[in-house]
């Protein structure tokens, strides 16, 4: 199970007691609100794309949603999210449950300036119920994120 590579994950680094398991969804914005009892905004969404040929990770927060724009003059193509399956496939956790922690070798993590308004965001952590608080530092220590992106709009 994909939350078990991230409690694997985080427990290199002493921090798998942090992760939270729900008893109830956490798979959407508004279902890990709840759970979390916390402002949808705050909820680390992280999308997955396809750019020529590899998959890619954008995180951002819960409020915002990609502006085609700006995410072609980043990237270079039209925004494609990846299917379901492919999702699990290529990233390495299934949909509700992706995260930029323990993913598969050669997926790239970036980082959407929308989360920089908040002093921590949550993260799903592999599974449809499960979360984890972390500072905006600790996001990108713990992603190995490759940049900080501006591709969003709406929040």
């Amino acid at each position: 199970m994909s939350i078990e590579r991230v409690k694997e994950y985080f427990g290199k680094y002493g921090m798998e007691e942090r992760i939270q398991e729900f008893e109830v969804s956490s798979a959407t914005v508004e279902l890990a609100a709840v759970a979390l009892h916390c402002e949808p905004q705050r909820i680390a969404k992280t999308l997955s794309f396809m750019v020529e040929g590899h998959a890619i990770l954008v995180v951002v927060a819960g409020d915002a949603r990609i502006d085609n724009p700006k995410y072609k003059a980043q990237f270079g193509v039209k925004a494609k999210m990846l299917s379901p399956e492919e999702v699990e496939a290529l990233i390495g956790h299934g949909v509700g449950g992706v995260c930029p922690f323990a993913v598969n070798e050669g997926v790239e993590v970036y980082l959407d300036v929308s989360l920089k308004r908040f002093e921590t965001v949550f993260p799903a952590c592999g599974s449809g119920n499960s979360a984890i608080e972390l500072t905006i530092q600790e996001l990108e220590e713990y992603s190995g994120y490759a940049g900080w992106v501006d591709v969003c709009k709406g929040y």
